[in-house]
C-alpha cells in the first residue's frame, strides 16, 4: 500500500488518515557520508524508516526535506577537522563552509530552520491528523525538531485554539531509541548508517569505493571497519528502531491526555 502523502488521491488520503491519523515527517540534508555513500543519506535513510513505520503501523509520509539547516555549523562539510579534505574531495573551495557566506548568521539560520518546522506542523494538522512525527535523519537537527515541537504543543494551549484538539508532536531520529541494544549505534558514514541505508536502499552503497586504509577517508566516524558493514545487521537494526517507534506512536494515538501537559515529552 502506498503510504507516500504526495503519492495518494484525496480519497485515499482520507481514508488511510482516518484509518491512523499519524504524519511523518522525514528530516535530513545533504552533507559528505564518505565516497562509499549518497551525499543524501540522512534523508533517504530516515524517509525509509518512516515508510516502513507507515507500512507496518499505518499513517502516512510527508516528503523528506533536505534543506534550510546551518550550512556553516552541524554539516561535517563544515567541520573544521575535515573541511580541507572534503572540499579537495568535492572541488569546492573552503570559503564556501566559512562563517558568512550563507549571508545569515548560524543563529538566525536555526531560528529560520525551527520556523519552517513549525511552518510544517501547524500544516501536517490542518490536513486531520493527530500524531506529527519529526524524524531527523541528520542528527544534530533534533534539537531543532524539538524547540519546534515545543513551540507547537505551547501555542496550541492557549489563545483562539484553546480546547480545540491538538496534534501531538513526536521527535526522533531512530539510534537513540536502540542504544540499549547496540551501544555503538549513531556513527556517522560508518559501519552502523552504511549498514541502515545497505538494508533500505542497496544499490546506493558501494563499498568497493573505499580506501584500504580507511583512516585516510576524512568525514567519517565508526567505531567498527566501514566494510565489514552488511544488509543483515542494517535489517535487524531498522527493525528494531521501527518496533520501537511505533510503540511510542501508539501510546500518543492511545493516551493522548500523557502528552497534554507542560513539559512535553520526547
Amino acid at each position: 500500500m502506498e503510504v507516500r502523502y504526495e503519492r495518494l488521491r484525496p480519497n485515499e488520503v482520507k481514508n488511510q488518515r482516518k484509518s491512523c491519523p499519524v504524519a511523518y515527517i522525514p528530516l535530513g540534508t545533504l552533507e559528505w557520508h564518505g565516497p562509499h555513500n549518497p551525499v543524501g543519506l540522512d534523508s533517504i535513510k530516515i524517509h525509509k524508516i518512516c515508510i516502513r513505520c507507515a507500512e507496518e503501523g499505518g499513517g502516512l509520509v510527508f516528503p523528506p526535506l533536505y534543506y534550510g539547516e546551518a550550512r556553516e555549523e552541524g554539516l561535517m562539510d563544515s567541520n573544521p577537522l575535515h573541511v580541507g579534505a572534503i572540499s579537495k574531495e568535492m572541488e569546492l573551495p573552503t570559503e564556501n563552509f566559512e562563517l558568512g557566506y550563507m549571508r545569515e548568521s548560524p543563529s538566525e539560520a536555526f531560528q529560520n530552520y525551527q520556523r519552517l518546522l513549525l511552518h510544517i506542523l501547524n500544516q501536517a494538522q490542518s490536513l486531520g491528523f493527530r500524531v506529527l512525527v519529526l524524524a531527523a535523519g541528520h542528527y544534530p537537527l533534533i534539537d531543532h525538531a524539538r524547540a519546534a515541537a515545543s513551540i507547537f504543543h505551547q501555542q496550541r494551549r492557549f489563545g483562539s485554539d484553546y480546547g480545540r484538539p491538538k496534534a501531538i508532536p513526536w521527535v526522533f531520529t531512530g539510534y537513540e531509541l536502540v542504544r540499549d541494544l547496540y551501544p555503538d549505534a549513531g556513527d556517522h558514514a560508518g559501519f552502523w548508517e552504511t549498514s541502515l541505508l545497505m538494508a533500505l536502499e542497496p544499490d546506493l552503497v558501494d563499498l568497493s569505493r573505499l580506501p584500504e586504509d580507511e583512516s585516510t577517508v576524512p568525514g567519517v566516524i565508526s567505531n567498527r571497519p566501514i566494510k565489514e558493514s552488511n544488509r543483515e545487521f542494517g535489517e535487524e537494526a531498522v527493525g528494531n528502531i521501527v518496533e520501537r517507534a511505533l510503540a511510542q506512536v501508539q501510546d500518543r494515538l492511545d493516551h493522548p491526555d500523557k502528552y497534554r501537559g507542560h513539559g512535553l515529552k520526547f
